[in-house]
């Protein structure tokens, strides 16, 4: 009983990264742009939010606004060079990558902030109701930013569906000459969906600083931002498939983690590759019926636009 507790109550704040940076990409990719950052964007939303939570004292809002800024100005270099520039997609977002790897490492090893524990985010606590036995501690012991992650997902899906932003965002992914051809400000929307997308890994990264580890290590987005990636495909740029889906390595990445403190007679290297494991076996499922695929993907995902051609 205590081990399915426990389960239940650590799988949403597992999630939680993922979702946010998941959410981040579908609008970046959804405007066209092939979005291969947010492992970068994590790790210097993470360094920031650290950064900030130990220069100015226990202040989670304010780790995280800086932690979105941050990632926000580096997104901006990456717009820079595949939107204004045009620049290969796949490639500029590995150099951005390395170079959020090396610059978070500068930074956290130079201004002394890694292993530094810090009180970060806390839990909600409801009493009464959050040591209520299995579902007290899931339902009702969350961060905040666990709890607004289904109502942002709401109001995103909303806003691509229901909008004439997210019309005109879908435009934009699906025929930029067209939507160019039609008025609409194409490197602008690009831009914005670039920059929303570097916000959301920012978030997500603070998180993992604040949150799920409350301090700084190299390295620490240990692969999520490229599972992120996956769900984006896993989910068909679908906001609610991609939450189910983050959910979903959420489960792997606890159960993992539970099991080896169980002391299960599997080596813990095994254990630690099962969320990446689950990502090869999920793509390959999915990519096996390609119209699923083909059916949501953005016509003109990873083309750059050049306007009068």
């Amino acid at each position: 009983m205590n081990f399915l507790a426990g389960w239940l109550a650590d799988t949403p704040a597992a999630a939680t990264p993922y979702a946010l940076a998941a959410l981040g990409l579908i609008i970046s990719e959804r405007g066209g742009v092939l979005t291969l950052t947010a492992e970068g964007l994590m790790l210097i939303g993470a360094v920031a939010a650290i950064g900030c939570d130990l220069t100015f004292g226990g202040w989670p809002l304010a780790a995280l606004l800086a932690a979105m800024l941050a990632a926000a100005v580096v997104s901006l270099l990456f717009g820079a060079l595949v939107v204004s520039l045009r620049v290969n997609q796949v490639i500029a977002g590995l150099a951005v990558v390395f170079f959020c790897e090396g610059l978070s490492t500068l930074l956290g090893t130079l201004l002394g902030w890694q292993n530094h524990p810090v009180a970060g985010m806390l839990g909600v606590v409801i009493p009464g109701l959050t040591d209520l036995p299995v579902i007290g501690r899931a339902v009702f012991g969350q961060t905040p930013v666990t709890y607004l992650v289904v109502p942002v997902f709401l109001l995103v899906d909303l806003l691509l569906r229901r909008t004439m932003a997210g019309l005109r965002l879908r435009a934009v992914g699906e025929a930029p000459a067209v939507a160019h051809s039609l008025g609409e400000p194409v490197t602008r929307i690009r831009y914005l969906a670039v920059l929303f997308g570097g916000a959301m890994s920012g978030i997500a990264g603070a998180y993992l600083s604040t949150a799920l580890t409350p301090m700084w290590v190299e390295g620490m987005s240990a692969g999520r931002g490229w599972i992120a990636l996956a769900l984006v495909v896993f989910g068909t740029w679908k906001p609610w498939r991609v939450l189910g889906g983050a959910y979903l390595f959420g489960t792997v990445t606890v159960l993992q983690l539970y099991a080896q403190g169980l002391g299960v007679h599997v080596p813990s290297e095994f254990l630690s590759m099962l969320p990446y494991a689950a990502t090869i076996v999920v793509l390959v499922v999915i990519c096996r019926d390609a119209r699923t695929i083909l059916l949501n993907q953005p016509a003109s995902l990873g083309r750059s636009f050049h306007p009068g051609y």
